[in-house]
């Protein structure tokens, strides 16, 4: 996280929640493990900061909030539709803080292109299942299966996310 960032983000925070740093940037001993707390107040301004970034750039943006030895937590926020992503290796759990959107699996990439060992990218989902989300709604991708989250008109969705990285299909 630059030093911007992180300015901001301090105003936006009580100065009792410290910003952790994405992993590998720690300034000082890791402390004794503790159990992880963001209320739905702090995620919703961080939203609201993720917010501004997305006006600047494409449409979204989202932080990693922790990383863990086998998963990592992250806040995202969608003002528009958003790519097809399929991870190999990695498992979704998004719980929905705010709005709208429709969250579409399976079926087959296409314009599939592969941007990374275990992720792929495109531009839409042919013969996917529709499942739309609500604020409150919890959702499960497992690795290996297409998703894309689709967000109608001029709304806005933010989600909570839960990266989880599990074996590759066949190592177990």
């Amino acid at each position: 996280m630059d030093s911007f960032s992180e300015r901001i983000l301090r105003e936006l925070l009580p100065a009792e929640k410290e910003i952790v740093p994405p992993a590998g940037t720690r300034r000082r001993k890791d402390p004794a493990p503790h159990a992880d707390h963001w209320s739905l107040a702090i995620l919703l301004e961080r939203a609201a900061y993720l917010s501004k970034l997305a006006k600047h750039s494409n449409g979204s943006a989202s932080e990693t909030l922790k990383e863990y030895p086998d998963h990592s937590t992250m806040l995202s926020f969608r003002g528009r539709d958003g790519v097809v992503e399929l991870h190999e290796n990695v498992a979704d759990l998004f719980v929905v803080l705010d709005g709208r959107a429709t969250l579409v699996t399976g079926g087959t990439v296409v314009g599939a292109e592969t941007i990374g060992p275990g992720e792929i990218r495109g531009s839409s989902i042919e013969s996917g299942t529709r499942q739309e989300l609500r604020a409150g709604d919890v959702a499960h991708v497992p690795a290996g299966v297409p998703h894309q989250m689709l967000v109608p008109g001029e709304k806005t969705f933010t989600a909570f996310e839960v990266k989880i990285r599990e074996n590759p299909r066949g190592a177990r």
